[in-house]
């Protein structure tokens, strides 16, 4: 009994160790198109919208890939989707870094670059998610998630030292190098849900017994889309996207443009929101989970957190507007986008799982992922720099942020406990 116990922890703590690189790589290609786009515009001679297009492009092909990764989990696990993830991502930068005509950079960019990320998030959050439930869920996840931030600091920094003395051809080949061997690492560590091994998820004793059957239901797609609480779920996830993504693109840009920064300065601001992560989100997985075992009730305490959340994002956009630039306020209000940041993406998923549970919860997410990265990003970008272009000043785009944050609170309020007593909210 005690080499069983052993051997499943064992087995979970792997799962969590492929989650945390495939987020590395995931938001390494996130933190690292900021840093690359400069260098790349200047020696090919493209404007910023020309190569934004090409990460935009990313995120549509990450979207429709994240759905089909789902169903791959369901099935087969998370070790093809890493692999795959290994291949295309690697190709993603390595094809780009030969780039010399627009379309040389827009379709392998898009492309293998989409495939390879798509793989990545749906089979990261559902994989800690079938082997984690109850109050041990999102600790684990905190874990997992930490690779974003750490990304978001490393990858960042280590590409800029890179382009002191290299150019951003080489950076990319370095890159690849990086996400290859991170993803087939990754793939070597991973295993297949614990009913494969004879195992059941860690913290299901937690939960109540009614809690517990749903985790033997299979759904299907028709089925669980005909519910509402997966649509009041990925319309308050895909609003606090489209208010999240608005800060990640403009923030750097406010400080510059409305608060007179320096580049540098700004730059350092932002790193503060990743140093701050990685902190924020195994702490905050702490919380979450032991609110958990307080209220007894996992679908309750993650509706409380996807409320909070965003509540927390409306106070950043707001601190980040009264400071003006001013460095403790900046900072403080990076630090509070960090809390918001460990919460939203994970406990989403958590009071998505805790309604529907696992046996087919890898479909479930996959296609609530299309729908919301599909929008989201794209859509937060493009009216952060909308409402930019129609003011000349970064202000309207965080109040459209904050709004969006206030909206998501708001739909999370409204969430169901459970599918058929709707008035438990």
């Amino acid at each position: 009994m005690f080499e069983n116990e052993k051997r499943a922890k064992y087995l979970g703590y792997m799962v969590v160790l492929a989650s945390w690189l495939a987020v590395f790589c995931l938001f390494g290609y996130r933190a690292t198109f900021s840093v690359l786009q400069g260098p790349m515009a200047k020696d090919l001679g493209w404007s910023a919208s020309k190569l934004t297009l090409g990460y935009s492009l990313m995120m549509s092909v990450y979207a429709v890939t994240a759905f089909f990764s789902g169903m791959m989990i369901d099935k087969w696990g998370t070790k093809p989707a890493y692999f795959l993830g290994a291949i295309s991502g690697a190709l993603g930068f390595l094809i780009t870094s030969f780039a010399k005509t627009y379309m040389s950079y827009l379709l392998p960019y898009a492309i293998f670059a989409g495939i390879g990320t798509g793989m990545l998030w749906v089979s990261s959050t559902v994989s800690v998610r079938k082997w984690y439930v109850g109050k041990a869920y999102a600790t684990m996840w905190g874990i997992a998630f930490m690779g974003a931030p750490v990304a978001q600091v490393v990858l960042s920094l280590g590409a800029k030292q890179v382009l002191v003395t290299m150019d951003w051809r080489f950076a990319m080949r370095i890159l690849s190098l990086v996400v290859f061997t991170a993803l087939i690492i990754a793939t070597i560590v991973a295993k297949k849900n614990p009913a494969n091994y004879g195992f059941e998820p860690f913290g299901l004793d937690t939960l109540k017994s009614k809690q517990s059957n749903v985790n033997d239901r299979e759904w299907s797609i028709k089925q669980a889309f005909s519910t509402f609480p997966i649509w009041g779920a990925i319309i308050a996830f895909l609003t606090s996207m489209v208010a999240e993504f608005l800060v990640w693109t403009q923030i750097v840009k406010y400080w510059t443009t409305d608060c007179n920064l320096s580049l540098s300065t700004a730059t350092n601001l932002y790193v503060v929101i990743g140093i701050a992560g990685i902190f924020t989100m195994p702490f905050m997985g702490v919380v979450a989970d032991k609110l958990v075992g307080r209220i007894k009730n996992e679908t309750k305490a993650r509706k409380f957190m996807i409320i909070f959340a965003p509540v927390t994002g409306v106070i950043a956009c707001l601190v980040l507007m009264i400071g003006k630039g001013a460095a403790f306020l900046s900072m403080v209000s990076c630090i509070i986008f960090a809390v918001y940041w460990a919460i939203e993406p994970g406990g989403v998923a958590g009071y998505a799982a805790s309604v529907y549970g696992n046996k087919t919860f890898g479909k479930i997410w996959g296609l609530s992922t299309l729908i919301v990265m599909g929008i989201g990003p794209a859509f937060g970008s493009f009216m952060g720099a909308y409402l930019y272009d129609m003011s000349g000043s970064y202000f309207n785009s965080l109040k459209f942020a904050t709004v969006s944050f206030l909206v998501s609170a708001i739909v999370a309020l409204l969430l169901p406990l459970s599918i058929d007593k709707s008035k438990e909210a």
